[in-house]
């Protein structure tokens, strides 16, 4: 079993609180709406969003998996905090990955916008370099092509989540 973690900062002109408030506090309804072809729906389980609820995303036919679920560990508002550790979902269980969470913060940027910080570690297991690197790799587009759905949205609709 071995450790990676994965940075990633994107930058965006989107508020902080207000980017935040999309990406993280209302994904649930945001990312099925923006991103139709990539989620069925994003659901709780358990819980309202707050520290213990249980997310599941369901996802489309052809997008690689069928369902993974999020526990959130945190979620700070007030700092602009978002932790969650994927609890169920495609690698999981008898293949590459023992667990995934992730770390999210969002900053102010000098310019009005905001930077998103996000650390991703994957506790892996088996020695399938391959297979966990392009997994790795996948899940870094995906989490752009959010990133970047969200601020167009955003910037399309300039009265949402103000």
């Amino acid at each position: 079993m071995g450790v990676i973690v994965d940075e990633q900062v994107l930058t965006c002109s989107i508020p902080p609180a207000r980017f935040f408030k999309a990406f993280f506090v209302d994904s649930n309804n945001l990312f099925p709406k923006i991103l139709p072809t990539v989620f069925k729906s994003i659901e709780y389980t358990e819980g309202n969003g707050g520290p213990g609820s249980i997310k599941l995303l369901s996802f489309q036919e052809g997008s690689g998996a069928d369902v993974m679920k999020h526990r959130i560990e945190e979620m700070d508002e007030a700092n602009l905090v978002y932790k969650f550790k994927i609890i169920e979902g495609p690698k999981m269980g008898v293949l590459d990955f023992e667990s995934v969470s992730s770390v999210n913060k969002v900053e102010g940027a000098a310019d009005g916008g905001c930077i998103l910080k996000s650390v991703v570690t994957y506790n892996t297991k088996g020695d399938n370099q391959n297979a966990i690197q392009e997994t790795i790799k996948k899940a870094k587009e995906g989490f752009v092509g959010f990133f970047q759905a969200t601020v167009g949205h955003l910037q399309s609709n300039p009265d949402a989540y103000n």
